[in-house]
């Protein structure tokens, strides 16, 4: 059985020897998609440039997208669907050589599902600063090289004012509704204040009004441990041969963010204290289960992910803040006026639900439920994408009209 998650597929249970031979070989400098390599169900908007807060702007981006369902004749059907810290735009669809893993909402979107694109036209971007097609780190800059280290600084708000490319590039007024998870949340938040004729109705899923300093701090040592791998190369690896990039940082930047994603509860009933092998972790150089998940899956993130993207949209998430510049928080969230649905998991510990009750007690549109929907799941923060069923039958309730 398997989960899908905001970082990857996640098996239940140990590593198989089939899953362990997934790794074989040495992983690239940069998971993360460039051109030249299979575009599959990307879209790419026009070049523009991106002004942004502190100071100067992102010259000639770019944003990939994939869309679903079909827009209809007054264009008054699209729903944008913002992706987590390390999602992209594959929302839907099956894992292929152009598409890293399985879409990350594919039970919740598609005909006859919560988002029915039998009804509604759907858009995923790979936001600004990710490494899925979207111009980021690793991009080519003018002088023809990667950005590197070089990539410009880029907040919440930049990022959203880049939504504005896309818009304007589908030929739409408006968005039916504008909905996001974790990072997506930021976003869409963000979207909600900034464009509030921009969009019909918000679905915020686990995320915050602002970064908390615990937040900013769990991202501080993610980036931390890329930064001092050894093969970081102060962020200029990516002439490097497979195997000479910083996959030791990104991957241990990737467990640390693991245990972040799901609970305690969750994570002893999975693995307890079981052995990965018949060898014991106790002097006879066997490891217990949960290390041997760790290390399988920050190994297999780095084959689908750049570690100067992972530092630039964790730097992003920690300028998130919805009340600064406007008043405060409470002001901020009061000046939405749309019907708006706030989700929280009730063992989250990334954004813990009293993040979303902040949103819910201070927003200025109605409330799906009238209040804010508590999931109550022991997957963590991941549960806005494991339970799909209670996620599927709110953002039904949201898009109703």
């Amino acid at each position: 059985m398997e989960f899908q998650t905001s970082e990857d597929t996640v098996p239940i249970g140990l590593i198989s020897d089939e899953q362990s031979k997934q790794l074989i070989g040495r992983p690239p400098a940069s998971g993360g998609w460039q051109d030249g390599d299979p575009i599959g169900n990307r879209h790419f908007t026009h070049r523009f440039d991106l002004p942004l807060e502190a100071g100067g702007e992102l010259s000639k981006a770019v944003i990939a997208y994939e869309s679903w369902g079909e827009l209809n004749q007054d264009k008054s059907n699209a729903v944008l669907v913002l992706h987590a810290l390390t999602g992209d735009s594959h929302t839907v669809g099956p894992a292929s050589k152009a598409h890293p893993t399985n879409g990350w909402w594919d039970d919740l979107i598609g005909p006859g599902k919560a988002i029915d694109t039998n009804e509604y036209f759907v858009v995923t971007p790979n936001i600004i600063g990710g490494c899925q097609g979207s111009t980021g780190p690793g991009s080519l800059s003018e002088k023809g090289l990667e950005y590197g280290p070089d990539f410009p600084h880029l907040t919440i708000r930049d990022q959203t004012l880049s939504l504005d490319e896309l818009t304007n590039h589908l030929e739409l007024e408006s968005w039916f509704s504008v909905i996001g998870g974790s990072m997506g949340g930021m976003h869409a938040l963000e979207y909600a204040i900034s464009r509030a004729d921009k969009l019909g109705s918000l679905g915020i899923l686990a995320a915050p009004a602002a970064s908390s300093a615990d937040q900013i701090a769990i991202n501080s040592v993610q980036m931390e441990a890329i930064r001092t791998d050894s093969q970081f190369f102060g962020g200029r690896y990516y002439d490097k041969v497979a195997g000479m990039g910083p996959h030791r940082g990104l991957a241990l930047a990737r467990r640390m963010a693991l245990l972040n994603y799901r609970s305690p509860t969750e994570l002893n009933a999975r693995f307890k204290r079981s052995w990965q092998s018949e060898l014991s972790p106790f002097g006879e150089g066997g490891r217990f289960s949960i290390e041997s998940y760790l290390d399988f899956h920050g190994n297999k993130f780095t084959r689908r992910f750049d570690a100067n993207s992972y530092i630039s949209l964790a730097e992003a998430m920690n300028t998130h803040d919805v009340g600064r510049d406007r008043g405060g928080v409470e002001k901020a969230l009061a000046q939405i006026k749309v019907k708006t649905l706030v989700v929280g998991i009730s063992s989250d510990r990334l954004f813990p639900v009293q993040n979303q009750q902040v949103i819910a007690d201070h927003i200025g549109g109605e409330l799906v439920g009238g209040e804010l929907q508590v999931i109550e799941s022991e997957y963590g923060h991941d549960g806005f994408l494991i339970e799909k069923n209670e996620v599927g039958k709110l953002l039904k309730a949201l898009l109703q009209v």
